[in-house]
């Protein structure tokens, strides 16, 4: 089968949207036939002169749709039940989303897909004896009725106090709680983006944070990450380029990299920022989990003018599925957040924010605290340590001192979308970098989300990637064309 779909390398619709959308129009007019085999991703690409990561980037779409169904071994085949169905067609009634969802991680596999906590760490006893506090408690009726769409008072207070306390609060200032960080990221679009402003994120960056902006029609721009966080010359290029609207930055610990900005990368942005009338938003998320040395001010912290919009929450520490975060900016901004949020879904869950709240207050938050930080530490050096012992000659990866993820980066040309259903068969996964692209693929990056995953499964792990990921590499290396691969960082 020879595919030849017309693509525009110049449209502001990603290119493997634009194959993915005529293949399905040639499933749905019959030009693909039901049970027919699709061109493997590798030859379609060479075909098309696109990247690999695009072509399987399509076929994954159309998978999710229905259109089309892959087996291992074999290929994908047009599954064309859909043409002849009765009922709406949904996909032309709805509008395209923003990217395919990342892949979770299968039964029995060790996942390195989910920058999450590890569930085996929640004190439950703990957390049982809070509940009981809660609802035995004189105000268990109040916190079952509807409250204020800005939070439950007496956690914004103890927030306020505790944000205050580091100087990441001032007088001009308000909270705000949400239904975690993802939501804040939603609420902000819609009050400072809904008219398709430019804003600049770090490349690569947290899908879940980039979709958000890209629902809502925003210009995204891409600042690359280097060794020390984001590259400042590229930003100052950019924010005097495209005056952009919002500048949205992880500074600790960030996701996917697990980078951190050094205290006077801070103090520059924060001053170019303000320079080009840029607003900050601080998604300080991976703060509470530094594992060595000591932590950094918030960019919020150091701005003279109290601008910057600082976003948290207890997921990344403490049951993520209470989903409970908060936003710390502008009075005047909060307010126009409230007003977004009540209409969403009128306010966060009350007794997961009085239940945290008594969780914090009785110490049990700092003793959990402690030894998610002491659990982290080891989870890390062991991923440090399995990377250095296992991956081939050439890889490069991070070496964060916090937080739940590091990048890698394969020696080229070393595909790791490519390798991931090879990692799969012998029971392992990662995310492709290919998830976490803003402006710019690098096939050959992955990310490893350790912090859920114990030791010796961190090792084993690795190991079996390493192994993976060597046979490839010996292959490529022993083909024509293929130069020697830069040293180990």
């Amino acid at each position: 089968m020879l595919l030849r779909p017309e693509l525009d390398s110049q449209s502001e619709t990603p290119l493997y949207r634009q194959l993915s959308g005529q293949i399905r129009s040639m499933i749905e007019s019959g030009v693909l036939r039901d049970g027919e085999k699709l061109p493997a991703t590798r030859e379609l690409a060479g075909q098309l002169g696109l990247n690999r990561t695009t072509v399987s980037a399509a076929y994954e779409l159309l998978e999710n749709e229905g259109f089309l169904q892959g087996h291992v071994g074999r290929g994908s085949f047009v599954c064309a039940r859909r043409s002849g169905a009765a009922g709406l067609r949904w996909e032309e009634v709805l509008e395209p989303g923003g990217a395919p969802p990342a892949p979770e991680g299968r039964d029995g596999e060790i996942s390195f897909s989910n920058s999450r906590p590890s569930e085996l760490l929640f004190p439950l006893d703990e957390f049982r004896a809070t509940c009981r506090e809660v609802i035995d408690g004189e105000e268990a009726q109040a916190i079952l009725q509807l409250g204020s769409p800005a939070g439950y008072g007496p956690l914004r207070s103890y927030l306020m106090d505790r944000a205050r306390e580091e100087g990441a609060a001032r007088g001009g200032d308000d909270i705000l709680v949400t239904s975690g960080v993802q939501q804040a990221f939603d609420l902000i679009q819609r009050i400072l983006t809904a008219g398709g402003e430019t804003i600049l994120l770090e490349d690569p960056v947290y899908s879940g944070l980039r979709n958000a902006f890209h629902r809502a029609g925003a210009r995204l721009v891409g600042i690359p990450v280097q060794a020390g966080g984001v590259d400042l010359a590229a930003l100052d290029r950019a924010l005097q380029r495209e005056r952009p609207r919002l500048l949205v930055l992880t500074p600790n610990y960030q996701n996917p990299t697990g980078l951190t900005l050094s205290l006077e990368a801070r103090k520059v942005i924060v001053g170019m920022a303000a320079q080009s009338g840029t607003i900050i938003v601080e998604n300080d998320i991976y703060g509470e989990l530094g594992y060595e040395g000591e932590p950094l001010p918030t960019l919020k912290e150091l701005d003279a003018n109290g601008d910057v919009v600082l976003l948290r929450s207890f997921s990344k520490l403490a049951f993520p599925g209470l989903r409970v975060g908060w936003i710390v900016a502008p009075r005047a901004l909060v307010s126009r957040l409230v007003e977004a949020k009540q209409y969403s879904d009128i306010h966060t869950d009350q007794l997961a924010q009085a239940v945290l709240l008594r969780f914090a207050r009785s110490g049990r938050l700092e003793a959990h605290r402690g030894r998610v930080r002491a659990t982290g530490r080891e989870r890390l050096h062991a991923a440090i340590g399995a990377c250095e012992r296992y991956l081939p000659e050439g890889t490069r990866f991070t070496r964060p001192r916090g937080g739940m993820n590091l990048w890698v980066r394969l020696p080229e040309p070393l595909d790791a979308s490519e390798l991931l259903p090879r990692a799969q068969r012998e029971g392992v996964s990662y995310l492709p970098g290919r998830h976490f692209a803003v402006s710019r693929v690098d096939a050959g990056s992955l990310r490893l989300s350790f912090a859920h995953l114990p030791p010796e499964k961190i090792r084993t792990g690795i190991a079996i990637l390493g192994r993976v990921f060597q046979d490839e590499w010996a292959r490529l290396r022993d083909s024509p064309g293929i130069s020697a691969a830069p040293a180990l960082v």
